[in-house]
């Protein structure tokens, strides 16, 4: 992707759930994955209670890690 590209998506949340959660975004697709079985909005749920996680931030975490798997 050239400098030009904006990132769409919940990919556009990922710089600042880094920065406000002190986190990379793999620890937190780590977390996601491990809630296999689950579904996205129970996900959504657990990192909002369990990790503090604002509601878009879970949400596009999520999101972006569940359509990982589908591909």
């Amino acid at each position: 992707m050239s400098e030009t590209e904006k990132v769409k998506g919940p990919a556009s949340y990922f710089p600042s759930i880094e920065k406000k959660y002190g986190q990379p975004i793999e620890h937190w697709k780590a977390i996601v994955r491990g809630q296999d079985g689950k579904a996205h909005m129970q996900i959504v749920a657990f990192l909002k209670e369990t990790h503090g996680l604002g509601h878009g931030h879970a949400n596009a975490l999520v999101a972006a890690t569940l359509a990982e798997t589908k591909s």
